[in-house]
């Protein structure tokens, strides 16, 4: 199984999406061993997750909120106010 994740940064709020088939190792990942967008805004937590069968649906469920370009798209998501 693969998941959607999204992390937000404790320190400044923002947000980064990603799919894995550990999310918790990669959030150990993005808080540690990352150099990247993640290691400018450690520490980062997990905000949401979802599950898909296949990466292939994982990925394009990836695609699709990263498309939003919307913070506000993303804050309705994790609060369970829109879906996918």
């Amino acid at each position: 199984m693969y998941y959607l994740y999204i992390l937000e940064s404790i320190s400044s709020g923002k947000f980064y999406v990603g799919y894995s088939e550990n999310p918790e190792r990669r959030l150990e990942f993005h808080n540690s061993i990352e150099k990247g967008f993640t290691s400018r805004y450690r520490p980062w937590k997990i905000v949401y997750t979802k599950v898909y069968y296949t990466k292939k649906e994982a990925m394009a469920a990836e695609r699709l909120v990263k498309g939003w370009k919307s913070r506000k798209k993303v804050i309705e998501l994790v609060n369970g106010k829109i879906s996918l």
